[in-house]
């Protein structure tokens, strides 16, 4: 799993935690206990799998890059701040840029991806904007952010989303074909907290975390059929596609 993912927030002990479970779990069981990182995996491997050979794509909050790999066919820009993470390496970004203000021109691009990153902007609905003015028509659009997560990266953190705002930003931005999946419900965010209990457990007191939380979190995810209406949920990923062509938001923050 990337590290932009497992570093999602925390303290260094819950760092080494989730660092224990990916390196010491079966790929079955990690990919089990870690859905939500999973579902995200899944969903940039297959966004990149699905557009056409040499399209222009640009990864509005790369990070570190993580997801550079799953474009090889494709023109892959890498753009981000480099605010987020003191501890992260963004030598191997293309752009050094402002999501609220992209630097490229009207309909550059033919595929965009934002994951876990809308959340550290202070102006989502304009970030979402702006990714649409820079995609030409018919440019497809993968979405992922958090709804029920902690705090992370501070003080770079200041928004979770609903469903329904999402689809507000995202039709006010011009965006059509929208689709909302929330990742997992009650009993994956329940599972999700048993396990994030374990970095309150310093030294060899994590035993007791252990006894305590793991069993539980191992089951709780197996009752999330009872769960139909996903009103909890650790975030949600969102396809959409570019409808009418998009103008740049005026800057007036000097009016």
């Amino acid at each position: 799993m990337p590290r932009r993912l497992h570093y999602h927030g925390g303290s260094a002990q819950k760092i080494v935690i989730y660092e224990r479970l990916r390196d010491h779990l079966p790929r079955f069981l990690r990919r089990y206990v870690l859905h939500f990182e999973t579902a995200i995996e899944d969903a940039v491997s297959t966004f990149g799998s699905e557009l056409p050979h040499g399209a222009r794509v640009l990864d509005a909050g790369a990070g570190e890059g993580n997801y550079k790999h799953h474009f090889s066919a494709q023109r892959y820009c890498g753009l981000d701040l480099g605010i987020g993470d003191s501890q992260w390496n963004y030598s191997a970004l293309d752009v050094i840029g402002d999501l609220s203000m992209l630097p490229f021109r009207d309909a550059t691009f033919e595929a965009c991806l934002n994951v876990v990153t809308l959340e550290h902007v202070k102006d989502p609905a304009l970030v979402v904007r702006e990714i649409g003015r820079t995609l030409a028509d018919g440019g497809r659009f993968l979405l992922i952010v958090p709804f029920e997560w902690e705090e992370h990266q501070q003080p770079h953190d200041y928004f979770r989303f609903t469903r329904y705002s999402l689809a507000y930003m995202l039709g006010e931005a011009g965006f059509t074909d929208v689709s909302i999946a929330p990742v997992g419900g009650f009993f994956r965010l329940l599972s999700r907290r048993m396990l994030s209990a374990l970095q309150f457990f310093p030294g060899f007191s994590i035993l007791i975390g252990i006894v305590l939380f793991v069993p539980a979190a191992l089951v709780l995810p197996l009752l999330e059929p009872l769960d139909r209406r996903r009103n909890f949920t650790l975030g949600f990923i969102c396809s959409a596609r570019k409808g009418a062509c998009l103008e740049r938001t005026p800057d007036t923050s000097k009016k």
